[in-house]
């Protein structure tokens, strides 16, 4: 089962912010400088954390890992966003 996350992140070396950074882009959707969105199976999850502890100075950064729960449609809806808009989720297949 999949569950929605929303991971926000504060890198302190540039570096290391453009490592998590390119991480990240292969978990979720980016939606500002340092928040993704990500639709996860646990063993994913699990990887992505794993991805990010491997890029992370645990003594500099920090990294918050917010379960919005399984539904993701209610999960995008709960999420009020002041000014410009998120990204629109993409439809439909992905072919990667």
């Amino acid at each position: 089962m999949r569950r929605c996350y929303l991971v926000c992140y504060d890198i302190s070396d540039p570096k290391r912010w453009r490592r998590v950074f390119k991480a990240m882009k292969g978990f979720g959707e980016h939606w500002q400088y340092s928040v993704f969105f990500c639709v996860l199976k646990e063993i994913d999850r699990v990887r992505m954390q794993s991805a990010l502890e491997a890029e992370l100075n645990l003594k500099e950064d920090q990294t918050i890992i917010i379960d919005l729960g399984a539904d993701e449609e209610s999960a995008r809806e709960a999420v009020v966003v002041l000014g410009e808009s998120l990204p629109k989720a993409p439809m439909g297949m992905v072919v990667v």
